[in-house]
């Protein structure tokens, strides 16, 4: 029997449990049934975004389901889905609706994974036709993929290449362990990406069976939501699902699980390409479900108590004066359906495992010896409710997305659905009735298991000197034979800011009405930027810059400069450490963050609105009271240089930073870090520095946008923003002469043992800066996406997922640069970075498609439809305007500069972006082909 539920049921009178055993209810706003078929589905009308529905088919089908001839084949049948249905041959789906605006990947997309296959296609809703073929989509997906022999053999070597992208130190490691983890249960042999065995050599009619027998309505479920007539759409589903067949003598849909055993499971694992060495302990337990609301009461339980876990490891282990570990975690999370587990981690640095275990150790022995203090437990509590007060303060403004999940779990899981509403005030209604001891019993409960698996996993090279499982148990044992005391922490005895500053004054107010915004400047030079706005009802976001950053500094001072922000940032404000300034936040939700980069300092916070003040506060002592912390900036660094030790015994590593070494000509800054530049760091330079960078508010800008009245913040605005120090220095950042290289470079890198490459491009050079030459420049990477997903991965099935992308900058030079980004076979390399260039050379020569330029076009006004509402867009927005001095207004022109791309337009831009002049190409391949 489940332990938590028979504490609970004892400590209840009978009455009382009837009432605990009720069930969850459903939120009224969705609208659910079933056809006689037994398709499901869930319809909810929701504006968040407006003329936009997500439809989601969902496949209780999964690789867990697949005969052992078919292993692999429940994600090729994804993928086949998208490469002819009945009403959409080949690839016309992808190419319909990359015409109607949706992006194939980052729109249109799917997943398969041990019980799941998730089809999602957001659409918008107004064409009423178009969201009739996005039903028709669905219907298709739900059984009428044409499975084409010869649509089959291209997408096998696609299929294949995704399964390469995943090969890695990583990937031979879990291959390893998760039999254990999984208790060796039907799961393990079913890894959704399947086996070369399979995907090299099976025939059609072995994927056809997969289809028959599972892609059936009794097993699928649409979820619909967004803005729609729920009766319309309803009435949609009943038309063009309630056809759907049963195979006659029907396959039966076994449920499997993990089975607990009772039995303590030791595994060491190594690798090569291994960079950190971890210890993990993982107590296994059967899962809760969430059905009923005693169900419900275990999960707010299980949510306090991993608050109160993450809250004490941070507070205890800050304090410990030569850490052995670079991080910890623990907590309560599910393993698989029905099992979950209390997990702790620990990553040791460099040969010193059994200490950094003692270290970490002792938090989970303490609370197991003493639990959590009252007020640690008030604090936990306060914050979970003002968590879910922030979300019911959001209804009316949540995304769809949001509600599709809740849906998918419930049609997967059987998991509650009641809506944020019920959540709220059932959580308000019976958090209190949740003791102290309720949690410590919780946390003794799942340390109790009989189903404990330690797993080591380290650098091959370590392997000699890992302990086994009763070297392990006996640091265990030794742990708690030790003279712990009881936790106790800092009191805080006074406010954040015991006096308030000296307000200033705004002194100049303009209206920039055609986007709803007031400039202001306060009487210290502060420029401050509001955009009210109504997207979200519980958030304010606000950011600010100054000219300058580490460009001001030799290189001498750059690592110290680079890294001034992040250190400050982690040593708290005035009087208080991090672990204090948390506490003192308890219940709010305000944040701020201070960072100096190349060409300026900056700030990122955000707030809810009756938390803006606290937010505000933060930001001003960020510029006033930064504080030193001699521990806290030690252990810093030390983790820092720990984590060099076996930085490049993984390719990945060795790649990114010869990458960033290069596009960097070879400058000092962008080197890779090394044990000697960090170690040269100091606390007092990090600080002056920092203190030299925010000594000096006139030079910052600030944007504020969300939810608020101008008039009403104002008068905050001043006091904490107004009050900030001004030296009215004027400061401008350096021209470091630090760009791109030019020329034709071909670096090649020979690092790892899988059969496996990665391949970057870079395209550069000089421009005219322009709102129009940057469309021009988003346009041309954007078709040549397209073209390389119909070249490299349609038509040779040579790649998975190739990725374009661009960027540009204004200053200190005008320069942008075209990335094409493709992981491969070895042997392919050189022939795709040809075929790359081939298209290049044709949109050079020829010009784009005018059907590839709609495309890009519908893509792009859906995109700056959504951004136009999104409280996030128009912060980056803005601070970029102001910071590179251009006109706000271009929001205003999207259309018109859209009116201006064309194939011939874009032809003209290609003869500067894709010219070809300096192009870098990078390659890493595996050691053995270095001869």
């Amino acid at each position: 029997m489940d332990i938590k539920k028979l504490i609970l049921i004892t400590a209840l009178s009978f009455t009382g449990y009837a009432t605990w055993a009720q069930s969850i209810p459903l939120d009224p706003a969705v609208r659910t049934g079933k056809l006689a078929n037994g398709f499901t589905y869930y319809i909810r009308h929701n504006e968040q975004p407006k003329k936009r529905v997500e439809l989601y088919l969902v496949n209780k089908v999964g690789s867990v389901l697949e005969d052992d001839d078919q292993q692999g084949l429940a994600h090729f049948m994804e993928h086949m889905n998208f490469n002819g249905t009945k009403n959409f041959p080949k690839n016309n789906l992808v190419d319909y609706l990359q015409k109607a605006g949706v992006r194939f990947g980052a729109d249109l997309n799917a997943y398969t994974s041990f019980d799941e296959t998730v089809y999602q296609l957001p659409i918008p809703t107004d064409d009423p036709a178009m969201f009739g073929n996005g039903m028709r989509i669905m219907r298709d997906w739900a059984q009428e993929a044409t499975l084409d022999p010869t649509e089959i053999e291209k997408e096998r070597g696609v299929v294949l290449e995704e399964e390469r992208l995943g090969k890695g130190a990583k990937d031979r490691m879990s291959r390893q362990y998760l039999p254990m983890l999984l208790n060796h249960a039907r799961y393990a042999d079913r890894l959704p990406i399947g086996t070369d065995a399979v995907l090299t050599k099976f025939k059609p009619e072995v994927i056809k069976r997969f289809h028959h027998d599972w892609y059936r309505p009794d097993l699928q479920a649409l979820i619909i939501v967004g803005d729609v007539d729920l009766n319309e759409a309803e009435k949609l589903v009943k038309e063009k699902f309630a056809d759907l067949k049963n195979p006659q003598n029907e396959r039966a849909r076994t449920q499997y699980d993990v089975p607990l055993t009772g039995k303590s499971q030791f595994m060491i694992v190594t690798d090569k390409e291994a960079t950190t060495t971890d210890l993990e302990i993982m107590m296994k337990h059967q899962a809760p479900e969430l059905k009923t609301e005693q169900d419900y009461i275990i999960s707010i339980k299980q949510n306090l108590f991993n608050q109160l876990l993450s809250n004490r490891r941070l507070a205890e282990l800050s304090r410990e004066s030569n850490p052995a570990f670079t991080g910890m975690s623990a907590g309560i999370g599910g393993v698989l359906k029905n099992v979950d587990m209390l997990s702790f981690s620990v990553s040791a640095k460099d040969g010193r495992l059994e200490q950094s275990f003692a270290q970490t150790w002792r938090v989970m022995e303490r609370i197991k010896r003493y639990g959590f203090t009252k007020t640690e437990f008030d604090r936990v509590k306060q914050s979970y409710l003002r968590g879910l007060q922030n979300s019911v303060n959001e209804q009316g403004k949540t995304p769809s997305t949001s509600y599709v999940k809740e849906y998918q779990r419930l049609f997967l899981n059987s998991e509650a659905s009641p809506g944020i509403a019920w959540e709220y005030q059932f959580t308000k209604d019976h958090i209190n009735a949740i003791a102290l001891d309720d949690i410590n019993t919780l946390m003794n409960a799942y340390l109790a298991s009989k189903d404990v698996d330690v797993l080591v996993s380290a650098p091959e090279k370590d392997r000699a000197s890992l302990p086994d499982s009763a070297t392990v148990q006996s640091w265990i044992t030794k742990v708690s034979k030790e003279n712990l005391q009881p936790f106790k922490e800092d009191e805080i005895t006074k406010p954040l800011l015991s006096v308030k500053p000296k307000a200033g004054k705004v002194i100049s107010k303009q209206n920039i009405t055609q986007l709803n915004i007031t400039k202001l400047t306060l009487s210290n030079g502060v420029n401050v930027i509001l955009k009210p706005t109504d997207f979200k009802n519980d958030q304010i976001i606000y950011g600010a810059f100054a000219p300058g950053g580490t460009s001001l500094y030799e290189h001498t001072d750059y690592d110290v400069a680079s890294n001034a922000g992040g250190i400050m940032n982690r040593m708290g404000l005035g009087d208080f450490s991090m672990i204090q300034l948390n506490n003192l936040f308890t219940g709010k939700v305000a944040s701020s963050s201070a960072n100096i980069i190349g060409r300026a300092s900056t700030i990122r916070a955000g707030a809810a609105p009756q938390d803006l003040e606290a937010a505000l506060q933060l930001t001003y002592l960020q510029f006033t009271a930064p504080r030193k912390d001699t521990l806290m900036f030690k252990n810093t660094i030390n983790n820092a240089i720990a984590g060099l030790t076996n930085r490049y015994a993984s390719p990945a590593n060795v790649f990114a930073d010869t990458v960033s070494y290069v596009l960097g000509n070879y400058n000092y800054r962008s080197a890779p870090p090394t044990a000697d530049r960090i170690g040269k760091i100091t606390l007092l330079r990090a600080y002056n520095i920092y203190k030299e960078r925010f000594a000096d508010a006139s030079g910052f800008t600030f944007v504020f946008v969300g939810n608020f009245k101008p008039e009403s913040i104002i008068p905050l605005l001043e006091l904490y923003l107004g009050s900030l120090p001004a030296t009215h220095q004027h400061i401008k950042p350096r021209d470091l002469g630090i760009h791109i290289p030019t020329g034709f470079i071909v670096k090649k890198v020979y690092k790892g043992t899988e059969n496996k490459a990665t391949v970057q491009l870079v395209f550069s050079g000089d421009y005219t800066y322009s709102p129009l030459a940057n469309l021009q420049l988003k346009a041309l990477g954007d078709v040549l996406q397209i073209k390389v997903l119909q070249q490299l991965r349609e038509a040779e099935g040579e790649v998975y997922s190739p990725q374009v992308q661009t960027s540009y900058n204004k200053y200190p030079h005008n320069r942008f640069a075209l990335t094409v980004a493709f992981g491969c076979a070895p042997q392919n390399a050189d022939h795709l970075v040809n075929m790359v260039e081939q298209e290049m050379n044709i949109l050079k020569e020829k010009g784009p498609d005018a059907e590839d330029v709609q495309k890009f076009k519908a893509q792009y006004e859906k995109n700056v439809e959504l951004a136009l509402k999104d409280n996030g867009f128009w912060l980056n927005y803005l601070l970029n305007q102001y910071e590179n001095n251009e006109d706000v207004l271009q929001a205003l022109d999207t259309d018109k500069l859209l009116q201006k791309i064309d194939a011939a337009s874009l032809k003209q831009a290609a003869q500067v972006f894709l010219s070809g002049t300096n192009m870098i190409t990078f390659q890493l391949l595996p050691e053995k082909t270095a001869e």
